[in-house]
């Protein structure tokens, strides 16, 4: 497994709903605003997806919209 997409497969369904669809050529670069989005050290796999869940918890729809317009 690629340690700087660790997470991606437990986010298939948060991809699909902003419409992102992950592949070898845009992994990289979605992994990396991810990061930046949450505020973690760039492969940092287990800190950034930690940082994912509890955004998602505290407000799903806004973690969204940030994640969104972040790889728009």
């Amino acid at each position: 497994m690629n340690p700087m997409t660790c997470y991606f497969r437990h986010m298939k369904l948060i991809f699909t709903q902003i419409g992102i669809e992950p592949t070898p050529e845009n992994k990289r670069e979605i992994d990396m605003k991810i990061h930046e989005l949450v505020g973690t050290k760039y492969k940092n796999c287990s800190t950034t997806w930690k940082a994912i869940k509890a955004r998602l918890a505290e407000d799903e729809e806004k973690f969204l919209a940030d994640l969104d317009e972040a790889l728009a």
